[in-house]
Formats: structure tokens, sequence, C-alpha cells
């Protein structure tokens, strides 16, 4: 017997609703078709005050998609300073006030710059990279500036400091160390004396001049830059700092 039509409006009304029923309770998660360039008053509406919307963060003009890590972007999370911006020094600065909350990074020794373009390389490896941020590190087109290839140059001659730094202190041992509240802070050498020398490659890497300890033997003490610790016999093997 054929169908009237009037049952079949009724039953494609009902398979309409249906679906619409299904789509309102299982929505399409919102995504990024592609990657895309936003402007900092884009970027500042996805972070995290808007429940419809993904967690966006920037660093150095990179763009990507946090929502996962929700409970720490989120509004209340201990990270949520960085969502809907790009805040890059305050990843190595510490500074999350608004003078802080800046992508400059200005003045900060080639290891700092290194630390922020690592963090980077993080957020590559951990979240999804939705885009580029116009600005100081891509231009409207998304082509990398000036800026951020000097930026990355930086951090290139920074990793080759810090290795450089890590073969020299690895000819000459570091002294053991230790601090309890009740005996305060100890230095010893198993092999040789624990004195105090500086570190030639931290004023580049850094723009600080710095100290470590290490361990010489008795015919090295007379090399010069050597520092014993105060308080300390000049043949004692644990000093106190």
């Amino acid at each position: 017997m054929p169908v009237p039509k009037c049952a079949w409006v009724g039953i494609t009304s009902v398979s309409v609703a249906l679906v619409a029923l299904l789509i309102k309770i299982n929505p399409t998660p919102f995504s990024f078709s592609r990657q895309r360039v936003f402007t900092v008053e884009e970027l500042a509406l996805y972070n995290g005050t808007d429940d419809a919307l993904p967690i966006l963060l920037g660093i150095l003009g990179s763009v990507f998609d946090v929502t996962k890590g929700k409970s720490h972007y989120g509004v209340g999370g201990g990270y949520h300073h960085f969502a809907g911006r790009d805040a890059s020094r305050a990843f190595v600065s510490g500074n999350f006030t608004g003078e802080g909350l800046t992508d400059s990074l200005r003045d900060l020794s080639s290891s700092q710059v290194k630390s922020v373009v690592d963090w980077r390389d993080f957020y590559f490896r951990s979240y999804t990279y939705v885009g580029k941020l116009v600005g100081r590190y891509y231009d409207s087109q998304g082509n990398p500036t000036k800026y951020l290839k000097g930026v990355e140059a930086k951090a290139a001659r920074g990793a080759q400091l810090m290795e450089k730094q890590k073969k020299e202190e690895a000819k000459q041992p570091s002294c053991n160390s230790r601090w309890s509240q009740d005996e305060g802070g100890q230095v010893w050498c198993d092999v040789g004396f624990p004195r105090l020398v500086q570190r030639p490659q931290e004023i580049a890497l850094t723009g600080k001049m710095s100290k470590r300890c290490a361990c010489f033997t008795e015919d090295q003490l007379k090399n010069p830059g050597l520092e014993v610790y105060q308080g300390c016999d000049y043949l004692a093997k644990t000093c106190t700092v």
C-alpha cells in the first residue's frame, strides 16, 4: 500500500527534528580548518573566558590551541595570563604584570632568548599549531620579520655558547654540594680542593659574570683566577658556604 503524502511529510519532519536534537546534544567541536593569520584583537577573543571558543596563546608570533590544557590556561588556571596574547618575555622573566606580559625580548641575554625559543618548541611538540600573529614576528602576510630572524640567530648563538661552556667546564670537575637547615651549605671535593672560578662564557650568555665551584689538584692551586672560600683553609677538602 502506498504511503500517503502527508505521512512522508510527517516522517521527514520527525527526522529533521531528530537530527537537530543530535546536533544540539553533540555539537561539532570548534576547530580551525586551516592555519591562519591573527591580529592582536582577534587573538584576545580566545582567552578562555568564552566556553564556546578554544583557548589560544602566542609565543614568538606562533599561535597554539591549548584548550586541552584548560585547567592550566582557562580562567583561574595558573597559566591563564598567557591565554589570548603573546607574552613571550614572561616565559623567562616571570613577570606576569601588565608590563611583563609583552612579546618584546629586548635586553634579554642569549641564554634567556634560547629559553623562549625552547618554550616555543615545546608548544609545537605538545599542542596544535593554528597560525601566526601579525606584529613583531610576522607581517600581515604571515612572513617572518627581521626581528624573528634576529631572535632565532641570538638563540642559536646562546646554544653554541652553552655547549662551549659545558665542554670547558667538563675539563675541570665541579664540586659536590649539599645544604641543610642545621648545617647550612657545604661544598667538597672527592679528589682535589674546592675553589671558586669565574665562568668566562657567562657574560655572553647572561650579561653577568658568575662563578662556580670546581675541584683542583694541589699542583693547580697556583693557577691565576682561583679563589679560596672565605673562612676555608687553603688545603681543606670541604668548605662551608
